[in-house]
């Protein structure tokens, strides 16, 4: 009993003796080579791990010289098994004068965000019902095995052929919401199974990466619709987003298209390109540059597979045109889906808000309806799911009347919208950006 209690004894003595930061020594540490962050009032050295992490190195560096608290939360289901990491990292605490949110931070709306996320928890949506999940899985197998007996019974014809396609592009973009699922570890309790079946579904039903998309996409989730930090609005100069980029662009003179008329060539470039051509190539050299074979087998798996399967119908070159018009069928639906829910809300330079506010800003919701939700994958849900990206899907709009009564609580806007109309404003808010870009451009 004595000897315990000298253990604890000694244990406080080194609690009392732990460093202690400000808010201003903490934010300086956030440079490539030298990263804190802070999770819980702990501040924590990342700046060797972060190479190590398993969600890439740029989505733990873009909350360096922050608290990190409300994200860290939502990204890792297990937290007991992610502490056993952080534990190493600690270097000390926030001193006990210092807020527990950095740059004056919205500290009552975390607070209440905090507790609907203890409230969601209690009321168990972050469970899986894995029957639904299972059935998608069904559904998309059995829309492959109708494509290939459309061709294997009415023959290789324009018209069995485009049907062919299109019920060929449908399984494509469910398995592209399924793998999302699984991604985002919102399926099985252990990460390890959701990895597993997550390199299962992208890569061999849908021939890519999951180690690309990881990286990828969970700097979006991170810091949405944040220039430099959410490589979905890094269009490489061929649109122009929000308000702050092309009025920036227009003061420079920066034409590198005529982005005036971006809302009519997106038609010819954004949803029939970027999965056949940009995300095609992208997460074939990134598998190659870092050396995933892992990855890279699995999709190997695919392609084997989808060319076994229509070489017989088509032979080699017409199998890789058919499999070419598959993904720019897919491309669209991916586009479109994907764009109605962001590419219409606050686009800008870092703001640093409160976990909450950053991603009610960044995302709008679409109706509910049997076919919205399956067209999207429940991505209509985009609120919700970005608040909480580890709750299985089928849960969100059970959550989702608890979010509408916190942005009331706070004055904060709860976007939703029809279908048409979320489709619509992606034309609309690329045609107010190419106004002001155009406005700047010739004025200022």
């Amino acid at each position: 009993m004595g000897k315990g209690g000298n253990l604890g004894e000694g244990a406080a003595e080194r609690e009392a003796t732990m460093p202690t930061f400000s808010w201003e020594e903490i934010q300086k540490h956030n440079l490539r080579t030298d990263k804190w962050l802070v999770i819980d009032r702990k501040v924590y050295n990342i700046t060797e791990w972060s190479h190590r992490h398993p969600g890439g190195q740029r989505v733990i560096g873009h909350y360096a010289g922050e608290d990190a608290t409300d994200v860290f939360h939502a990204f890792h289901p297990d937290l007991n098994f992610v502490r056993k990491f952080l534990k190493p990292l600690l270097i000390g605490e926030l001193a006990p004068e210092e807020p527990s949110q950095d740059r004056g931070k919205n500290s009552q709306i975390t607070e209440d965000f905090r507790v609907l996320r203890k409230t969601a928890k209690d009321m168990n949506l972050f469970k899986a019902n894995h029957m639904f999940f299972l059935l998608n899985l069904a559904h998309i197998i059995a829309l492959e095995s109708i494509a290939w007996f459309t061709i294997f019974y009415f023959g290789n014809g324009w018209i069995p052929t485009l049907i062919t396609a299109f019920v060929l592009a449908t399984s494509q973009a469910q398995a592209g919401w399924l793998q999302h699922d699984y991604g985002h570890l919102s399926v099985y309790g252990k990460s390890t199974w959701n990895h597993i079946v997550h390199k299962f579904v992208i890569g061999h039903l849908k021939g890519a990466s999951a180690n690309w998309w990881n990286h990828r996409h969970f700097q979006h989730h991170a810091k949405p619709n944040i220039f430099q930090k959410d490589p979905d609005v890094n269009m490489l100069h061929v649109f122009v987003l929000g308000e702050w980029q092309p009025i920036e662009y227009g003061k420079k003179k920066l034409k590198y298209l005529p982005y005036n008329h971006q809302h009519e060539y997106f038609f010819l470039i954004g949803p029939p390109l970027l999965i056949p051509m940009y995300f095609q190539y992208q997460i074939i050299m990134t598998m190659i540059l870092r050396k995933d074979w892992v990855d890279l087998a699995w999709a190997i798996s695919y392609y084997t597979r989808f060319f076994f399967t229509y070489i017989p119908f088509y032979g080699i070159l017409g199998t890789l045109l058919f499999l070419t018009f598959v993904r720019f069928l897919e491309s669209h639906w991916f586009v479109w889906v994907t764009q109605m829910n962001h590419i219409v809300m606050e686009i800008d330079q870092e703001p640093y808000r409160d976990w909450f506010s950053s991603q009610l800003l960044a995302t709008c919701n679409v109706e509910q309806s049997l076919f919205n939700d399956w067209f999207s994958g429940h991505l209509n849900f985009q609120i919700e799911h970005h608040l909480f990206p580890t709750m299985p899907r089928h849960n969100l709009h059970k959550v989702a009347p608890l979010v509408k009564s916190l942005c009331a609580k706070h004055g904060i806007e709860y976007q939703e919208k029809p279908l048409l109309r979320a489709l619509l404003d992606i034309i609309r808010s690329l045609k107010k950006s190419g106004e002001l870009w155009l406005d700047a451009y010739l004025h200022k």
